[in-house]
């Protein structure tokens, strides 16, 4: 065993000599890794906006028509409130357990196992995603790059489509095991290629659609499309902001690098919002550019087309940028699906680690690597897991991609809910204090932890048709229900199985129920 192993329980010192506050223990991970800009690079490099545009802009598009940058700054709204709450918390716990520690703190080990697990399988969804967004990308690209329609179209074999998505998560898994220094090099170097492309494809959109050359599609544009009352129904508005409150998941890995992160208690907080703020930006600058240029229509280029919907960039960046500048876009989505891949690793492996740590999950998946201070066996099976994952569910259904993005959107609701309530129970104390106190730790978390909730409860009623999603269904239900519930009541399950092995967590003895007294402030 080594001195990493050694974990601190209730009661020994603790960050910086102090006593552990209610249980929290110190995991061995590397401190001081990442400072403000890397935390924030982290944040965007993880949700990969352009892979998260290429996905899922299409099928906004398809949802809510013209009103897709409406819908985008409304999913923006909830992310934001509860930014707020994770950046509370963080000050109080900066723990890398994040929604799991936090929940259990507030609510109890109950709700936090849950939680946590709804963090989990949210991650390894999306890395099931991106790992398959990478693949064909890396076909796409190698076909235009070699000029051989037949080298693109292996993508098509689902043999070679899986066995080169496992090269791609273990290459991910083994550059994510050797920790944040070497992490973080890469992604500088990876979203600056996204944003940058993104901002020549937004100008080359809007003056291909003053142009003419896109006479037929082109829209001006209008304000009317940043209102969201306009949405011609209530079911359309939440299918679109489900998948909207989707392309903003996973700037909270900012949060969960705490341990790792200079200035843990407000550092993590302050990047976090710097990201979601490049987010939004690029998302409406792009969405509002791609409707000027083919307008959200379902044939020819509009955006809503279903023959090009889920993957909206590789029919846009010919037309768009021509057959040169195209390429650029290609490698984007490739660099921005890798980068992510690499990083997604970051919140599923130091949750896992939390959860072992609190002796919420088996005591194996604690350990930290002596020299590259990694959660090392928890990030080898999320690998495996992930790999496991899209396998599966590629042979099982032809529509795993668009299906599981929306199943997404029902994990996220979840555990990230949780995480905002959780916030305002757990410095309840606190919210007569100050005018500060009752808007930062009270009303913006409610806020968002209601529409996350409102989201939550109807995407769960709309999902039971079959039409929700891409049209399948097993047995007459929607397979998109059938996935996300389904994996909810599975981690009910292996919960059930912790507690008999674990019962000493589940009392309540480890990570304890608190109510701080009070908060040091800036």
């Amino acid at each position: 065993m080594t001195d990493l192993d050694a974990r601190p329980r209730a009661g020994d010192t603790v960050r910086g000599g102090a006593p552990a506050d209610g249980g929290v223990r110190e995991k061995g991970l590397g401190g001081n890794s990442v400072g403000l800009m890397g935390s924030a690079v982290l944040g965007i490099s993880t949700v990969a906006p352009v892979y998260c545009l290429t996905s899922t802009l299409g099928s906004t598009a398809g949802e809510v028509g013209v009103q897709m940058p409406a819908v985008f700054l409304a999913g923006f709204l909830p992310m934001l409130l509860v930014a707020f709450a994770y950046r509370e918390l963080n000050k109080a716990v900066p723990d890398c357990g994040t929604s799991f520690t936090w929940t259990v703190k507030a609510f109890g080990p109950r709700l936090g196992w849950m939680c946590g697990w709804g963090l989990v399988i949210a991650t390894i969804i999306v890395l099931s995603n991106l790992a398959g967004v990478a693949t064909s990308y890396f076909w796409l690209l190698a076909g235009e790059v070699s000029g051989s329609d037949s080298v693109a179209a292996l993508d098509d074999s689902k043999p070679v489509h899986i066995l080169t998505c496992l090269v791609l998560i273990a290459v991910a898994t083994a550059i994510s095991y050797r920790g944040m220094t070497a992490t973080k090099g890469l992604q500088y170097t990876l979203v600056a290629l996204q944003l940058v492309v993104l901002a020549v494809f937004v100008a080359m959109a809007v003056q291909k659609a003053g142009s003419g050359d896109f006479a037929a599609t082109s829209t001006d544009f209008s304000w009317s499309w940043l209102n969201p009352f306009a949405v011609r129904s209530f079911a359309a508005f939440t299918a679109g902001l489900s998948l909207s409150i989707f392309m903003f998941w996973g700037w909270d890995t900012c949060l969960t690098a705490n341990e790792e992160t200079t200035g843990a208690e407000k550092t993590p907080g302050r990047a976090a919002l710097i990201a979601m703020v490049v987010l939004v930006a690029s998302y409406l600058a792009t969405g509002i550019a791609a409707q000027m240029a083919v307008g959200s229509g379902g044939s020819g280029l509009g955006l809503a087309n279903p023959d090009t919907s889920d993957n909206v960039f590789a029919a846009l960046a010919g037309p768009v940028m021509g057959p040169g500048l195209g390429v650029l876009l290609f490698l984007a989505v490739l660099a921005s699906a890798a980068a992510s891949l690499q990083t997604t690793f970051i919140p599923v492996a130091r949750t896992v680690l939390a959860m072992a740590s609190y002796e919420a999950l088996p005591a194996s998946y604690a350990r930290v690597h002596p020299r590259f201070r990694t959660p090392g066996r928890a990030t080898v099976v999320a690998g495996v897991a992930t790999g496991v994952f899209y396998t599966v569910m590629t042979l099982v259904s032809e529509h795993v991609l668009v299906d599981t993005i929306y199943a997404l959107g029902l994990m996220i609701c979840f555990y990230y809910a949780l995480t905002a309530f959780a916030c305002a129970w757990y410095f309840r104390a606190e919210l007569t204090r100050s005018a500060r106190d009752l808007v930062f730790k009270g009303l913006f978390p409610v806020v968002g932890g209601i529409l996350l909730t409102a989201v939550f409860g109807k995407t769960l009623y709309d999902m039971w048709d079959p039409a929700y999603g891409s049209g399948s269904s097993v047995l007459g239900v929607g397979s998109v229900f059938v996935i996300g519930v389904g994996l909810l009541l599975l981690g009910a399950v292996l919960m059930e199985g912790m507690r008999r092995r674990s019962p000493a967590f589940f009392r309540g003895e480890v990570l304890t129920k608190e109510t701080p007294a009070f908060v040091v402030e800036d």
